[in-house]
């Protein structure tokens, strides 16, 4: 049977209200008096009784996590951000895995089939006292899942709300492209090939964006035979080789690892070394990245501080002031790894 706060006050010669303080952190107590509590409360083993605790607080200091699939890559950077901001701030996290990836693959994105799921698994979090609730995507787009008049904050991360009062934190793409394209043109490449992923993807459009904005500023006509739509798997990246080439770019911008991973097995065919005879850059930093032959430059996607910033969009909500952080969207900027998959175009 496990000691009690009141037998420990008993054992030690103070009152309940001692124990409770120095547990707590509170009041003024005596040294000596809290070295005999805290002694008492190692020796005898006592937990407190959180549950009783959170009831007299109307609190319970845990944060609902709800995301899509852990096994698509992105996931497991952002968990940790927020399991990261959460310890900081004395809550803890109860994660809940829908595995939408292993049940629909990727159609669920544009169906929503999963709406009436997300809402059965709210309501158990909400059961289970959370004070808050963290929507992880596990692709961006617009997520139109979370019901309304809920009794508790939602914040989402890598998705973008349809809702002012739900804050999204979200990779800033666009800005990401900018950054790797102008990486690209002060090597001296102007004739910059594009493999960009699905047509409809929101990761292509801002990372497009980001691209003909860069070409923009350094006054550098858009090309649009220059850009080859995949389908951000390996062989659309091979594939896109074939028309790519035949424009004769001197610099290849997959828009994700994986892809680029297909460019290096066309040049590999073909006679070419990336870095030597093309330079090539990629998006995302998967592990694989560094382990390419030569390791890819690419664009890291920031998960752990997407992470990191929806939960602190959530402990802004939940503060005593009720204070909305940054309701809307946050932007999240992407950090550029340089490899030795791109030279200076007079070493080509």
């Amino acid at each position: 049977m496990s000691m009690t706060i009141k037998e420990i006050a008993r054992i030690t010669g103070v009152s309940v209200a001692t124990v409770s303080n120095i547990i707590n952190h509170k009041g003024r107590v005596g040294e000596d008096t809290r070295q005999r509590v805290e002694k008492a409360i190692r020796e005898y083993h006592y937990t407190p009784n959180s549950v009783a605790k959170n009831l007299k607080t109307k609190t319970s200091r845990s944060i609902g996590v709800i995301a899509e699939d852990m096994t698509v890559f992105v996931m497991p950077e952002i968990i940790d951000g927020i399991t990261e901001c959460c310890e900081e701030n004395d809550y803890q996290i109860l994660l809940v895995n829908l595995r939408l990836y292993k049940k629909y693959s990727d159609t669920y994105y544009k169906t929503n089939h999963h709406r009436e799921q997300v809402k059965a698994e709210i309501q158990k979090l909400i059961s289970m006292q959370v004070d808050g609730i963290i929507y992880v995507a596990a692709h961006e787009r617009i997520n139109d899942v979370i019901p309304r008049n809920l009794s508790v904050p939602v914040v989402m991360a890598y998705s973008f709300s349809n809702r002012s009062e739900v804050p999204s934190v979200v990779v800033n793409d666009q800005g990401g492209a900018e950054k790797v394209t102008e990486y690209l043109l002060s090597k001296g490449h102007e004739k910059i090939g594009v493999i960009a992923g699905k047509k409809e993807s929101f990761h292509t459009l801002a990372r497009l964006e980001g691209y003909q904005k860069a070409l923009l500023r350094n006054h550098i006509f858009y090309d649009p035979d220059y850009v080859v739509y995949g389908d951000w798997d390996r062989q659309s990246g091979y594939d896109a080789m074939n028309h790519l080439m035949s424009n004769k770019p001197t610099a290849i911008f997959a828009m994700n690892d994986v892809m680029a991973g297909g460019v290096y097995d066309w040049l590999k065919e073909h006679d070419m070394v990336p870095g030597k005879d093309v330079a090539v850059v990629g998006y995302d930093d998967q592990v694989m990245s560094a382990y390419e032959n030569p390791p890819l430059t690419t664009m890291g996607l920031p998960l752990r501080d997407i992470g990191y910033s929806a939960g602190e969009q959530m402990i802004g909500m939940l503060s005593d002031e009720g204070i909305h952080v940054g309701s809307g969207q946050i932007d999240v900027d992407c950090k550029l790894c340089e490899r030795e998959s791109v030279a200076e175009l007079s070493k080509i």
